[in-house]
């Protein structure tokens, strides 16, 4: 299914299975991120790690990370989660991601054990790049996780709505796109609202600005109004420099 598979070890010998396995990365659970020597054999392996920070202190996290690197973990990425299960939204504090981020110069995700998929997609925009999310094919069957795990048709609305919400983010960008350039008609611009003589003044009685685009730009209304009119014009002219 081009599913890539993995697991928390949560001892020596599951480190020894793992590898005989071959698993690609390490998850280190929230529970084992104190586990020094777990951390040190799994980070001894030269395999990415990800470690979720459960009820973690900042000192704690930061003793976690730099034991991981001085064993030998070159990849690493950080999960922002609360140990509750199922956690309450309130609880969350998700903008906890970016200053983990900066704090350990690693890429940093989310461990969410709320029942909302709006948490995970809030985490998106915050710079998670990672979620993890509990899943089973049914709550209904019995098992440690079921109470807060997804159903898959809820994972996929989860999937979706982050996939949506990374393309929404995109970039700092305030130039006009596509979709926008066929809207500018509907800009006010400056109209004749009543018949003008030639020489005759403009006026806020016979010019305005309303739609559509297609007069001169309602910056130069106050220009106008300080001019006359070079021919006649009729009402419903789109004023322009030549008039």
């Amino acid at each position: 299914l081009g599913m890539d598979c993995f697991s928390s070890p949560f001892d020596p010998t599951s480190v020894d299975f793992l590898e005989s396995i071959h698993v690609d990365c390490y998850k280190i659970a929230s529970f084992e991120l104190v586990d020094l020597p777990l951390i040190r054999k799994v980070a001894a392996t030269g395999k990415p790690i990800i470690m979720s920070t459960g009820m973690a202190t900042l000192a704690e996290i930061e003793e976690a990370v730099t034991t991981a690197r001085a064993a030998g973990c070159t990849q690493l990425a950080l999960l922002k989660c609360n140990s509750g299960y199922p956690a309450p939204p309130d609880d969350m504090n998700l903008r906890t991601i970016p200053h983990l981020s900066e704090a350990f110069g690693v890429p940093a995700g989310l461990s969410d054990h709320t029942l909302e998929v709006a948490v995970p997609v809030a985490a998106v925009t915050l710079g998670a790049c990672i979620i993890e999310k509990h899943f089973t094919l049914s709550r209904a069957e019995p098992g440690p996780d079921s109470a807060f795990s997804l159903e898959p048709q809820e994972f996929r609305a989860m999937v979706d709505a982050v996939r949506v919400t990374e393309r929404a983010l995109g970039t700092v960008r305030y130039a006009t796109t596509a979709k926008e350039a066929a809207s500018r008609i509907f800009r006010k611009s400056i109209f004749v609202v009543k018949d003008i003589a030639a020489g005759e003044a403009f006026t806020a009685d016979n010019v305005r600005c309303i739609r559509p685009g297609h007069g001169l730009h309602p910056r130069h209304l106050d220009e106008v109004l300080a001019t006359r009119a070079a021919c006649d014009l009729k009402r419903g002219t789109p004023l322009s420099q030549a008039h």
